[in-house]
């Protein structure tokens, strides 16, 4: 008879699972812009408001994730409770603070994106949870080694540059104004989205600060969505533009 199939190694299988997602997602996106935002148009089926469309598909980040993480063995032991606060810290902003600063200029976003994001959020959301209040062993003193030290703070700086990003973006448009513009300031002087560089960073210091498998695939699977994302952006620009700053990189600056 087979030795029977454990939880930890069907987590260890998602987790792979999750960095094939992000090749994949990388290729995709390298062919086709995602049909959101600047990029929207007709014929991916039925749509959602914008609004609507961020609430629904990043929920899961905050709610999946708290239930799984709750269920946990580790859950109410130190380090878990201040790895759990940080990933809520950014997902309920995300989840519930974001969308209603966005200025809404009619666009919509196709329900298949909305779908895919969500069974996204879903499978990330379990796979971190419950490494950090099951399946990982962090005592205390973990709050002390540079792992921890180094990935929160990375984490932090790309929460800054992420907040001032969007910020600038916010103010770009006046209510009920529809039309693009150059955005300047701040880390925009170098790159032309510098919210999607906070964003990798993020999640790159997330990966360094559980020292996981699971926060590498979300590092490396929000670095495969957004770098395609960014650098069709910056073409956008390019092309809307003639004045576009000609210095400007995609998202990593004098490089990408």
């Amino acid at each position: 008879m087979g030795s029977q199939i454990t939880e930890l190694q069907v987590h260890f299988w998602l987790v792979l699972v999750m960095f094939a997602f992000a090749v994949q997602t990388f290729v995709l996106l390298l062919l086709v812009n995602a049909p959101y935002g600047r990029f929207t148009r007709k014929g991916w089926g039925p749509t959602i408001s914008t609004r609507s469309a961020w609430v629904l598909f990043e929920s899961p980040a905050v709610v999946v994730f708290a239930a799984v993480y709750l269920g946990g063995d580790h859950a109410l032991e130190t380090v878990p409770l201040v790895l759990f606060g940080i990933w809520q810290f950014h997902y309920v902003a995300r989840t519930f603070v974001f969308p209603f600063r966005i200025r809404e200029t009619g666009k919509r976003i196709p329900m298949v994106v909305v779908v895919l994001a969500i069974l996204f959020n879903v499978l990330n959301a379990y796979i971190n949870a419950r490494w950090i209040s099951h399946f990982g062993d962090y005592s205390v003193d973990w709050l002390a080694t540079t792992p921890f030290i180094a990935g929160v703070s990375i984490f932090a700086v790309g929460w800054i540059v992420n907040q001032h990003a969007d910020r600038t973006l916010f103010r770009l448009r006046k209510p009920g104004d529809t039309n693009y513009a150059i955005p300047r300031g701040g880390l925009y002087e170098k790159v032309s989205c510098p919210n999607y560089l906070g964003e990798i960073l993020e999640w790159l210091g997330w990966a360094i600060a559980t020292w996981s498998l699971a926060g590498a695939a979300f590092a490396v699977f929000t670095a495969a969505n957004l770098l395609p994302r960014a650098v069709a952006i910056h073409r956008w620009y390019r092309a809307e533009f003639p004045d576009y700053p000609e210095s400007r990189r995609a998202v990593i600056p004098y490089l990408i």
